[in-house]
């Protein structure tokens, strides 16, 4: 079996047969009539009218037989098979089976007729090339075996690979969807900073980079610029959204991403048991819209989005299940019992809010939802308003989905007082080593003093997407991040 470096310097030989037959090898124009999806769309007109189209793509197999030679071309749109014949060609068709390879770019002229098998076909009456490739793509049917391969060739897996090519189509819906829901309801589309002073919005730790007209260090953002959508509430704006990348410093599994695509937006006067129902109507749209179904076998749990959502309470559920009451319990019985449990975690800068996040994730696991999370503590969730009949607790609530938590919302704290004690308790669990503690934003404290009316913010990411496939979330992005091959 040939090399790859033997296969790409035979097709360097065919590229200067080309050449010095006066095609050049990767010409600037295409000069083509139609797709191959309107050629099909249109075929019977095509066929009937005998009138002579060009049409263009690559080539995607390839069978000579003596005087003929068959191949399909696929641009993008469709695939649509090619007969070329030597004695219509004469030269032009030597040259082809001189110099074409599968993975080359063709442009083709010609009629179109149904074969004998009732193929919908275009028989060329010349040709021309429109890019060589000089490498071979993967097999046709063992294709890209090795899965950190397939990553980081995702460019050929998607073309070779019609799961991979529909996932990424998807996608594309999955947020259009999104921005048609949003857009219908009446909120206005706006832009955020991605380069912050403070990294606000939500417990992550950020990336950092050196700002060199400025002079100093900034943070890529942690959230679709919460902060920031806040302040336009108290610039007079009611309802805004972003949908843009979020980077996080963190680690990286099947839910997790370091760069990632979000959805967030806010409403003025509104609150967080009116944006469950406005939620639960945007996810049955955008799910609808990008799947045609609402129910899903997501990781082993029955999922349906047109059923009745359940409501689970956070403290309720962790004490089910383990027995902890965490408004009570301190900080050593919740260490007994992750340990009892057999969770590990990370030490570093431990404290009552991750140990209660570390319990509340063991529970999560076993809920099949689709279901709100409600009844969170207050060191939970620096940026939302006190639940007025329980202080101790916040006017929050997460989409749970298999397991997992898939969008979170809640009522906004406008009290700049209380915000600014509680971005203190943050500063203060930051210096004790949490790096994922949030940051003291004073510009946001200040902005609040001037006012912002009762709010409802929520935000979901990309997960939701990787969930509804039921893949790991890097399978689902176009080109995940990949370590450097060596």
């Amino acid at each position: 079996m040939a090399s790859l470096e033997e296969l790409r310097a035979e097709r360097l030989k065919k590229l200067d047969l080309l050449k010095r037959a006066g095609q050049e090898p990767f010409p600037a124009e295409s000069h083509l009539d139609l797709t191959l999806e309107e050629v099909l769309a249109n075929f019977d007109n095509l066929a009937n009218g005998g009138e002579k189209k060009t049409v263009g793509g690559r080539v995607m197999s390839l069978r000579l037989q003596g005087a003929l030679a068959f191949f399909d071309l696929f641009d993008g749109t469709a695939r649509l098979q090619v007969l070329l014949k030597k004695d219509e060609l004469g030269p032009a068709f030597d040259l082809f089976a001189d110099t074409i390879d599968v993975g080359d770019f063709v442009a083709v002229t010609g009629i179109f007729f149904i074969t004998k098998r009732g193929e919908k076909t275009i028989e060329g009456s010349s040709w021309k090339i429109l890019a060589k490739s000089l490498r071979p793509l993967p097999d046709k049917w063992d294709g890209l075996q090795d899965p950190e391969e397939k990553l980081r060739k995702r460019y050929l897996d998607i073309l070779v690979n019609a799961d991979v090519r529909e996932t990424v189509i998807k996608r594309s819906q999955f947020w259009q969807a999104m921005r048609e829901f949003m857009l219908t309801k009446g909120y206005l589309e706006v832009d955020t900073p991605i380069l912050e002073n403070t990294a606000g919005g939500a417990d992550a730790r950020p990336f950092i980079t050196h700002h060199h007209a400025l002079d100093l260090d900034v943070f890529l953002r942690i959230s679709v610029g919460e902060l920031w959508q806040k302040k336009l509430m108290v610039a007079g704006l009611t309802k805004t959204f972003e949908i843009g990348r979020v980077f996080r410093n963190e680690g990286m599994d099947a839910e997790h991403l370091q760069d990632y695509t979000a959805l967030e937006f806010y409403s003025a006067y509104s609150d967080y048991r009116e944006g469950m129902i406005f939620v639960r109507e945007l996810y049955r749209y955008v799910i609808a819209k990008t799947f045609d179904t609402l129910k899903f076998n997501i990781r082993g749990f029955e999922v349906d989005f047109g059923a009745e959502w359940e409501t689970y309470d956070f403290v309720g559920i962790i004490k089910e299940k383990t027995g902890v009451d965490i408004l009570s319990a301190d900080l050593g019985e919740m260490e007994t019992k992750l340990q009892e449990l057999e969770i590990t975690y990370d030490q570093k800068g431990f404290n009552q809010t991750r140990a209660i996040d570390n319990l509340w994730k063991y529970c999560r696991k076993q809920l099949a939802g689709p279901g709100f999370l409600i009844n969170v503590p207050v060191t939970m969730e620096p940026l939302a308003k006190r639940k007025s009949d329980n202080p101790e607790l916040v006017e929050r609530f997460q989409v749970i989905i298999a397991g997992s938590e898939n969008g979170k919302g809640f009522s906004e704290l406008n009290d700049p007082l209380d915000q600014a004690g509680r971005f203190a308790e943050q500063a203060k669990l930051r210096e004790a080593g949490d790096e994922e503690a949030q940051m003291y934003d004073q510009e946001f404290v200040e902005a609040l003093e001037y006012g912002m009316p009762p709010t409802f913010g929520f935000g979901v990411s990309e997960r939701l997407f990787a969930f509804l496939c039921d893949k790991p979330a890097r399978e689902t992005q176009i080109f995940p991040l990949m370590r450097p091959k060596n």
